[in-house]
């Protein structure tokens, strides 16, 4: 079975993904012009997948034994298109390091499944990564 370790991070994954699924919803909801065009659609569709990956990992980690969390990290949706992806991409960031690190865990306790889990999650977390940074190299 899962140490307390790997199920901690999994719980800090679920929370995180829950954050940045109200972030990127709530940015799509709030933002408009021109610029936003371009983005908003994509932000809508982020959100989408982030809630699915949260509640990929909640199964997961309820299999394993423990509760899932229903808090989220904090939330930040800021005011302007150029500060909120700014916030995304490092989120994102932040994401594909503790993934990685839940991979690691996984891999060394046995649990492959998890592994493999949080291997797919990872590449569409680098995929976000790569999309809210190629969005501000144009603002």
């Amino acid at each position: 079975m899962a140490s307390k370790e790997l199920k901690k991070l999994l719980n800090e994954s679920i929370a995180r993904e829950i954050q940045v699924s109200i972030q990127y919803m709530w940015q799509h909801v709030q933002w408009g012009g021109i610029k936003a065009f371009s983005v908003n659609e994509k932000l809508k569709e982020i959100a989408i997948e982030e809630m699915k990956h949260a509640e990929m990992i909640a199964e997961r980690l309820f299999y394993l034994g423990d509760t899932p969390t229903t808090k989220p990290a904090p939330i930040f949706v800021g005011e302007k298109l150029k500060e909120m992806l700014e916030q995304d991409a490092k989120d994102e960031a932040g994401a594909i390091e503790l993934y990685k690190s839940v991979i690691n865990k996984a891999k060394e306790e046995g649990d492959y499944t998890t592994a493999h889990i949080f291997e797919e999650i990872l590449e569409d977390e680098e995929e976000h990564h790569d999309f809210f940074t190629s969005a501000l190299e144009d603002l």
